[in-house]
């Protein structure tokens, strides 16, 4: 599993992005690659909460952007992950990069990537400090490594192959979950790329050389797998956990990272398993994927039953990566939930999008605040807005006037869907 972090729609190249991604575009163009992906979550945590469990996010415990110093919120004990599910069918499992799905500190007892599935970390608890270069924030299975010299994506990538090559068991099938923190700020990157994409002090020029350096790790990488055992015998699964915080890396897509319009949730997604996968497809706009659907899919690919009694609020893309006579059928549209965005919930339900805003008062604060739960878990939403993705993904023309009676069937769905997720959530005031 290959994770970038704030990475947009329209960033890299085989989804018509400024950014030169060889690597990755030859993942694409050997598997499939989805024009309509989308995040877990229009920001960090609860993306990468929902790609774990196939589960959405409030669900496991995560409602927003985890602070481990002011909030006792994590990843609950009680998920089943993907690392855990395999683990359980005899896969080594490791963790590589970024986290943020909390880490234990001299104020809450929280629980580490070992005890969520993984045998083997590697991460931070959040961003690289001071930035992608030379950071010094990374632990190894518990303990503090200090200072590294290079760039992030290439020491995560060492880090890999290391595991790979010195760690791993070499008679197990094994789970490699890396998470890259480019293009996340705060960014660095090799002056001999940006030089590639304009001046050295141009922001945009330094984005664009994260991702670039990115995916030259990313090819060290798939290089290295391919020495260990032929290429059908790995699948490898690209995505961002949220859209871009540059309004010109969207695509065209309204809004951006934190807010549920198109540009803050939808990303690249692309399948690649050589002899299994049939390669070179764009799935397209009329069949939405995301990062919900990884653990029923990693499930469904490898003929391993998902956990039974917990809802998935993802599903199985099987019949779509492999065609055969299964036909593949969401069995529940998928939904998004993020307290400070504007609009604070989101549905994509075949072509079409709806949004809602917030029918309830919380104060204003950048960070969650634990004590909104209560009033989230029994909030209510007004305003809605429909939108026909494909024939507007733009989200320029609210069509709830002109189609009242699909507002009203989406949103009885809507606030089903969001019943059943808020029964689940944990209040973190409580015992969990």
């Amino acid at each position: 599993m290959l994770l970038a972090d704030d990475e947009g729609y329209q960033d890299i190249g085989c989804y018509d992005g400024p950014v030169k991604t060889p690597d990755i575009d030859a993942l694409a163009e050997g598997g499939v690659r989805f024009h309509d992906f989308y995040s877990g979550a229009a920001n960090c945590s609860p993306s990468r909460a929902t790609l774990l469990t196939g589960r959405h996010h409030i669900r496991a415990g995560v409602y927003g952007w985890i602070n481990d110093s002011s909030q006792r919120t994590h990843l609950l004990l009680r998920e089943n992950t993907l690392a855990e599910i395999l683990k359980q069918e005899g896969y080594a499992t490791a963790h590589i990069g970024k986290w943020h799905l909390g880490l234990p500190n001299q104020k809450f007892d929280k629980p580490t990537p070992d005890q969520h599935g993984f045998d083997y970390w590697f991460a931070t608890g959040n961003n690289a400090i001071p930035s992608h270069k030379n950071p010094r924030n990374f632990i190894r299975n518990g303990q503090p490594v200090g200072k590294l010299e290079g760039y992030s994506c290439q020491l995560v990538v060492d880090e890999a192959v290391s595991w790979l090559d010195e760690h791993r068991p070499a008679e197990q099938p094994f789970f490699l979950n890396v998470w890259f923190h480019e293009p996340h700020a705060p960014i660095a990157a090799p002056d001999e790329i940006v030089k590639e994409y304009g001046a050295l002090d141009d922001p945009a020029a330094i984005y664009s050389a994260t991702i670039d350096n990115r995916n030259r790790a990313i090819a060290r990488l798939v290089a290295k797998l391919h020495t260990i055992d032929k290429p059908e015998n790995t699948l490898i699964i690209y995505a961002s956990d949220n859209g871009s915080y540059r309004d010109d890396r969207t695509g065209g897509l309204r809004g951006m990272k934190r807010f549920n319009w198109e540009g803050g949730i939808r990303v690249p997604g692309i399948f690649y398993w050589p002899g299994h996968i049939p390669p070179g497809r764009v799935i397209g706009s009329e069949t939405p994927a995301g990062l919900v659907d990884v653990l029923p899919t990693v499930c469904g690919l490898l003929k391993i039953t998902p956990p039974e009694g917990r809802h998935l609020d993802g599903s199985d893309l099987t019949p779509i990566l492999i065609p055969g006579e299964k036909a593949f059928a969401r069995h529940q549209p998928m939904f998004w939930h993020l307290q400070r965005s504007v609009p604070i919930v989101a549905m994509r339900d075949g072509p079409y999008s709806l949004v809602g805003y917030r029918d309830f008062d919380v104060p204003d604060a950048l960070v969650f605040k634990e004590e909104w739960i209560p009033a989230i878990k029994k909030g209510t939403y007004k305003n809605y807005q429909l939108y026909n993705l494909l024939e507007d993904p733009n989200q320029t023309r609210d069509l709830a006037a002109e189609k009242p009676e699909i507002v009203e069937q989406l949103k009885k769905k809507l606030v089903k869907i969001n019943a059943s997720v808020m029964a689940d959530g944990a209040d973190w005031h409580l015992p969990n």
